[in-house]
């Protein structure tokens, strides 16, 4: 194998996306992925693309990207199944009315178009299948949602097109540095010099960076995840709500998609050619319970699969993108949080100026690792934006 310039570690949609942008550069990469292409995160995601709930360091990051998503699959070669009918985000009680219009007011501000629907009524024109106990919502019209597998796998292609080389079901066990130089990684088959990796992994991240000295303070939750049988038309928008405890699409081939807020993990995951999270039984249960009140159809449904994921979850839900200060050639790209699916194709881009050098196309310094030991001890708790 020709030396790479840069090898990437994970094969998700950060990992594939960003070994898409340096081919494209002519740059030789490698990516490393210990299961398969979307494995985790990637794969277990509801798959929003979303601007509207974001934090105001990643509202620029999810524009940027929305503007790239309609000619991601022209560009990719391949079928993304990227839809543009909006997110609604429900208040169903008068606690959380305030908190969508307060939501609705500072990303106006932002210069974001985000609608306000302060009735019932005003929400069923948007979404008929919507329950008559949701009391207000807001819209997005310009948000959406696509296929994961699809998308990952095009841009996977779209690399491997351009030279990319993709070592699937390997683990790097760890990054070589000398002279606080990144000099090569080592897997559980060989070693690969290189001059720049970048760490995608999610979950798995401080694996290889606690050796290094360097963490991410990261917590792993859990997200319960349901799909149904394919049932008519019945909802166009991604639905979220105003405390982030469940999300739901109709994807194109006519099921629903539904996951759970972050809950504690159990701890297990079986761990063979891919990873499987089992959710328990409660946590089916609320799920279940937690979507149907707000889209009664939901319980007509027949499931036809259950899983769920795990979240790489920061003390901000921010994500952490930056070149390591301390470590030349080390990028770090992981903490996405449950919303790092959206804003990949801008991420990647990010992501791309930070290996070769280049300033950032937009501003990541909200993103570095340092902003966890200036923040103030017992400061707020994050607010979480999941699923996009």
């Amino acid at each position: 194998m020709t030396t790479p310039d840069i090898v990437i570690v994970g094969g998700g949609i950060n990992g594939c996306a960003t070994a898409y942008q340096l081919a494209r550069d002519g740059h030789r990469v490698v990516v490393v992925e210990r299961y398969a292409p979307a494995a985790m995160a990637s794969g277990w995601t509801l798959a929003g693309v979303r601007q509207s709930g974001r934090d105001p360091a990643e509202l620029p990051l999810a524009r940027a990207a929305v503007e790239l998503w309609p000619s991601l699959s022209d560009e990719l070669g391949a079928e993304t199944g990227y839809t543009r009918d909006g997110n609604l985000r429900l208040a169903r009680t008068e606690d959380e009315v305030d908190v969508i219009r307060r939501l609705v007011d500072d990303q106006r501000d932002a210069g974001l178009e985000l609608t306000f629907l302060e009735t019932n009524d005003d929400i069923r024109a948007v979404a008929p299948a919507i329950a008559p106990t949701v009391l207000s919502a807001s819209f997005c019209p310009t948000d959406g949602h696509a296929d994961p597998l699809a998308t990952v796998e095009a841009y996977k292609a779209a690399a491997e097109r351009l030279g990319a080389v993709f070592r699937l079901g390997e683990s790097v066990r760890s990054i070589d540095v000398k002279n606080d130089r990144v000099a090569g990684v080592v897997t559980d088959r060989v070693r690969i010099d290189c001059g720049v990796c970048v760490v995608a992994g999610g979950v798995h991240a401080n694996d290889l960076l606690t050796p290094l000295a360097l963490t991410v303070p990261l917590r792993i939750p859990m997200v319960t995840v349901l799909q149904t049988d394919r049932v008519p038309p019945l909802l166009k928008p991604v639905l979220g709500a105003a405390n982030a405890d469940f999300a739901a699409r109709q994807q194109l081939d006519g099921r629903l998609r539904v996951t759970s807020g972050a809950t504690d993990w159990h701890g297990a995951m079986e761990d063979g050619p891919l990873p499987v999270v089992n959710p328990s039984v409660d946590s089916v249960a609320a799920t279940i319970e937690t979507v149907a009140a707000a889209l009664p159809v939901f319980r007509e449904a027949r499931v036809a699969r259950i899983w769920a994921g795990l979240l790489d979850l920061t003390p901000d839900a921010l994500p952490v993108i930056e070149r390591a200060p301390e470590i030349d050639g080390l990028v770090i790209a992981t903490g996405f949080s449950g919303h790092g699916f959206g804003i990949a194709p801008m991420t990647s881009l990010l992501l791309r100026d930070l290996v070769v050098g280049d300033t950032p196309r937009l501003a990541v310094d909200a993103f570095r690792r340092s902003r966890f030991a200036e923040a103030e001890p017992g400061g707020p708790a994050a607010s979480l934006t999941l699923h996009g």
